[in-house]
């Protein structure tokens, strides 16, 4: 555990992830798995968002409440598994404003190849948070944060389902600023690129698609 990466060994999150790993979990329960887990990791990623105060009236008397402070986080998906994730932080943070980065690894080079960009304006003045499930080679994840950077994002977090040492480096030599959190530290990768153990393709288990 680092200040750059924060592992959520919480009880749920880790039967959940079991769940997930399994290979006979259909896709229906996958997918809601996803949701479920997604909710517990934002809970641990904004554990220090600025706050401040408000008067209200509760039924018995006014008081000085806190609240959150600043302009509205931004969500932002690394298309398409990082949907998965999008759905159950958004039911936590229903005002959050939400982004798109459209990024697929070239099977030979396994480098990231940009298709799709969409964020919300004033990134500068918000806390931005990516979610992508798999933070495998973290080339497409580095990718995906310069972008954010280069629109002007400032405070950037990164929320995946699961880590493997080489893109934690990697992440860790692109964006030393920008704090990981995940469910799990896995071994490492295989030859194509995949975590090990893992869960497979995330996308393909969300969506059915192979």
């Amino acid at each position: 555990m680092s200040d750059h990466l924060t592992v959520v060994d919480h009880p749920l999150v880790q039967h959940k992830l079991t769940l997930m790993r399994d290979k006979d979990t259909p896709t229906a329960v996958f997918r809601q798995l996803l949701r479920e887990i997604s909710q517990l990791l934002a809970y641990e990623i904004t554990r220090e968002l600025p706050m401040t105060r408000k008067p209200i009236e509760t039924p018995m008397e006014p008081m000085d409440a806190p609240t959150l402070a600043g302009k509205k986080l931004a969500l932002v998906s690394i298309l398409r598994a990082g949907n998965g994730l999008l759905d159950g932080v958004l039911e936590l943070i229903p005002s959050a404003r939400v982004g798109f980065v459209g990024l697929y690894r070239d099977e030979e080079t396994l480098q990231p190849v940009q298709y799709y960009f969409k964020v919300p304006d004033g990134l500068e003045d918000r806390l931005v948070i990516a979610v992508d499930p798999m933070l495998a080679t973290g080339n497409s994840s580095a990718a995906a944060v310069d972008l954010l950077k280069q629109a002007g994002a400032t405070d950037i977090r990164f929320l995946c389902l699961l880590a493997a040492p080489e893109g934690v480096a990697r992440m860790h030599e692109a964006h030393p600023d920008v704090p990981i959190v995940t469910a799990a530290l896995d071994r490492g990768l295989n030859a194509q690129g995949y975590i090990m153990p893992g869960l497979g393709d995330a996308g393909d288990r969300m969506f059915g698609t192979k």
